[in-house]
């Protein structure tokens, strides 16, 4: 999972209409599963479900209360409405809720189907940032006329006693949507698909996405790719997003080499309308054969571009773990009452991490660029607790203090796989890294194999060097924080001053521009000292930004302007429209970013070359 936390706006949508019956005859062992697209009322989709015949007086089902990959307690069961059980002559039978997210269901034994209505999750998000109480956004749910968002943990549940049986799921839709999933429809029908999963783990770990088909298709060697969009005002096409996309994923696949063997790889985007009440937690989730991303419509196309590299490499990286490589608490994932793993800087450090050293092994960044990437990790991780064991936190990361910490497996969980990489690289002379020490774990492991928590350590070691055991026990396991200059030494990297571009509109949390309320416009500071930006185009303190490159701005899309200019360059040419004292005035000039210098790192001992370009290169 990869969290990107931005705010936007939605208004729902409200449908009325009747709900489709379904036959309980012939009962399969399997749990059969109706999902009706084509009749939703007040918001909600009907969901019904048949299972085999039970031996039970009383069976309980469950919606999750946690899905893998999101470390968090979610509850999705407050999203299910009038549950209700029915015998086969249509009786209702007795149904006790417990808690959130169960119900027991009295008379098993003559237990014929349940029905429920599910709310979607997107209407209900009030953004604000991580720790938040709402869904995250790539994790939940959407229904309205135009697209459906299925991630099937909110829509399916399951028995407690047939975890492992088979589901058979049907979606019936209208022949307008497209259904993009990386499961594969054995019906041929344009109005119906249905999907089969060996057991309710593998449903859940299929997302499919329902609306009007704009998608691409396009093969990575022997791996087809499947790129859906969801734009609702039309902003973005598939086209626009694939060749980036192609590029990204090829040059994925030639840096993983042979760890990976998936057959198909699906990544269904959503685009936030934000200026509706749509879904507001900006990222995406990982599944062994697909990722759910959102991202903000609005975003310019060069952002887009740059944040999907970013985002959906980290994602398409969770094929090697834990996909490929997991514990015991993922392979057997409690969705109810789930006990985590300690590896969470495996998991998503070491993927984070691969996300952007592929980008520089591959040359889609600099070494630089790379270095100020890491440099930005050491510089957040510092804001986080450095001292808390990270075993220790990744194991009870869904209680406090330690859910706090959850984003800190994105920083310093990234900078473990780094050190670990180098220390590998060291003592094998350049030969090998972390991702030859993954390959390993992987052929011990695979996807059907998990590891027993507390033996990993010990088999990574096995597999390497005792220095990489030491690293383990002293700043992965213990409360040591890492040095990280000792790790960045060894490879000829040091600390230098370095200067970063800013924001022309902010820096940090303080703006250089305000807005009128009761007119809507937008316009510079008064009495504060503004950037060169400013300056070198002739814009004075308290000018009424009016327009920028012939698109005009107030208010209702000051966020369109912010974002716009996150896309800026140094000495890009630029026009400006400004009201000073009532005249209206254009000016025109180049872009001066702002720039401030801060502490990062570059090369300087030649004479670790060798290493160096083994590290980032081999």
């Amino acid at each position: 999972m990869k969290k990107i936390i931005c705010t936007v706006a939605f208004a729902s949508l409200l449908l009325s209409c009747k709900t489709a019956q379904t036959t309980t005859a012939n009962v399969a062992p399997e749990v059969q599963v109706t999902i009706d697209l084509n009749n939703p009322k007040d918001d909600k989709v009907m969901v019904t479900i048949v299972p085999p015949s039970s031996k039970l007086d009383e069976v309980v089902f469950n919606i999750p209360k946690t899905v893998p990959g999101t470390y968090s307690t979610d509850n999705y069961g407050k999203y299910i409405e009038n549950l209700t059980a029915f015998d086969a002559k249509g009786g209702t039978l007795t149904v006790a809720k417990l808690g959130d997210n169960s119900w027991k269901i009295s008379g098993a034994k003559k237990l014929s189907k349940i029905t429920y209505w599910v709310n979607d999750t997107y209407d209900t998000e009030s953004g604000g940032g991580f720790g938040n109480n709402d869904v995250f956004s790539p994790a939940g749910t959407n229904i309205s006329p135009e697209c459906y968002m299925l991630n099937t943990h909110g829509f399916v549940g399951y028995f407690s006693d047939k975890l492992t049986t088979p589901y058979i799921t049907k979606i019936v839709h209208p022949a307008t949507l497209y259904g993009a999933t990386a499961m594969e429809d054995t019906d041929a029908s344009d109005t119906q698909d249905v999907f089969k999963a060996a057991r309710y783990a593998d449903l859940v770990e299929n997302p499919i996405m329902y609306s009007k088909p704009d998608y691409t298709t396009f093969k990575v060697d022997n791996m087809d790719i499947l790129i859906s969009v969801y734009s609702p005002n039309g902003t973005f096409k598939a086209a626009d997003i694939t060749p980036a996309m192609e590029t990204m994923m090829r040059a994925q696949k030639k840096f993983l080499g042979p760890i990976n063997n998936n057959k198909k790889y699906a990544v269904l985007l959503y685009l936030s309308d934000m200026k509706k009440q749509d879904a507001k937690g900006f990222g995406a989730l990982e599944h062994p054969t697909s990722t759910t991303v959102v991202m903000p419509e609005m975003m310019p196309a060069e952002s887009m571009a740059e944040q999907l590299k970013d985002v959906v490499s980290h994602e398409f990286f969770h094929i090697v773990t834990p996909l490929g490589v997991h514990s015991n608490e993922i392979h057997n994932f409690d969705f109810n009452n789930p006990k985590m793993s300690k590896h969470l800087w495996m998991y998503e450090g070491v993927t984070e991490y691969f996300a952007n050293l592929f980008q520089v092994n591959q040359g889609l960044i600099s070494e630089d660029e790379f270095y100020g990437r890491m440099s930005d990790k050491i510089n957040q991780a510092s804001a986080m607790n450095d001292t808390m064991p990270f075993t220790i936190m990744s194991a009870n990361v869904l209680e406090k203090p330690y859910k706090d910490q959850y984003l800190n497996v994105y920083q310093k969980g990234a900078l473990i796989g780094m050190c670990l990489d180098i220390i590998i690289r060291e003592n094998s002379n350049g030969k090998r890294g972390i991702l030859d020490l993954m390959q390993k774990l992987t052929n011990e492991y695979g996807v059907k194999k998990p590891f027993n928590d507390d033996e990993l350590f010990d088999k990574i070691v096995s597999f390497t060097y005792p220095e990489v055991k030491t690293f383990l026990e002293t700043y992965v396991s213990g409360p040591t924080p890492i040095p990280y200059e000792k790790y960045f030494a060894k490879v000829g990297i040091t600390q230098a001053k370095t200067k970063k571009p800013g924001n022309v509109f902010l820096k940090g949390q303080k703006p250089f521009i305000t807005v009128n309320p009761q007119t809507k416009e937008i316009m510079t500071l008064p009495e504060i000292e503004l950037p060169e930006f400013y300056s070198a185009l002739g814009i004075k303190n308290g000018d009424i930004i009016t327009s920028v490159n012939n698109k005009n701005y107030n208010l209702d899309n000051i966020y369109d302007l912010i974002m716009e200019s996150q896309g800026w360059k140094e000495g890009d040419a630029i026009t400006v429209k400004i009201k000073r004292d009532g005249k209206e005035t254009e000016l025109k000039g180049k872009i001066k970013l702002p720039f401030e210098e801060v502490e990062g790192y570059q090369a300087t001992d030649t004479s670790k070359n060798a290493l160096k370009e083994a590290w980032l290169k081999g």
